[in-house]
């Protein structure tokens, strides 16, 4: 059925409908919670709570945007509520500063393939744990665009970020990732 008579049909109360597209959309809203919360139970934690809001809210959705774009605004409000409420992330400080996240002199060569990389499991820990070190903010924005490939615009969207300021927290968290990389490197 199409998306666009299934969301009416769940506007009006069809449970069935409703059952669709929570099961079109849980694999997607599931793997993005857990990308961001790295943590099985906060995830399924998230996920719930997406649909939740989905649901109480589902007839105000209009349709200007695309139903996964929406439901990548309200998975990440929730994911970043429960970041914030973590208060692991007290360290976003110096993601204002250009000069302490890029250092021309210790960029390493990308000309390798990252695909090589990230073959190497001990560097996808590495990633991994730096990826976790970003302020919430700046992990969302990069998730959307590099690990969910969506665009800048859609970013903008679902963060509610010009798209300029999301430019510029996809520019700091990449340079973030790369002076962390830069440095296991240095030190393997």
């Amino acid at each position: 059925m199409e998306e666009e008579i299934l969301i009416k049909l769940a506007q009006s109360g069809d449970r069935k409908a409703l059952s669709e597209i929570v099961k079109k959309y849980e694999k997607t809203i599931y793997n993005f919670a857990f990308k961001i919360c790295r943590n099985r139970e906060r995830a399924e934690h998230t996920m719930q709570e997406t649909f939740l809001s989905m649901i109480k809210s589902l007839d105000q959705f209009t349709g200007k945007s695309k139903l996964s774009t929406w439901l990548y605004t309200v998975v990440s409000n929730h994911c970043l509520m429960l970041m914030r409420a973590n208060k692991k992330f007290e360290n976003s400080a110096s993601f204002d500063d250009d000069e302490a996240l890029i250092d021309e002199k210790s960029i390493t060569d990308w000309s390798v393939s990252p695909d090589k990389i990230m073959e190497n499991s001990e560097l996808k820990e590495i990633l991994d744990t730096a990826i976790n070190e970003l302020p919430p903010d700046y992990k969302i924005v990069f998730m959307l665009r590099d690990v969910e490939g969506l665009s800048t615009e859609e970013t903008g969207e679902i963060t509610n970020l010009s798209v300029a300021a999301v430019k510029s927290r996809l520019h700091r968290a990449r340079a973030f990732l790369r002076n962390k990389l830069n440095g296991a490197l240095r030190y393997a």
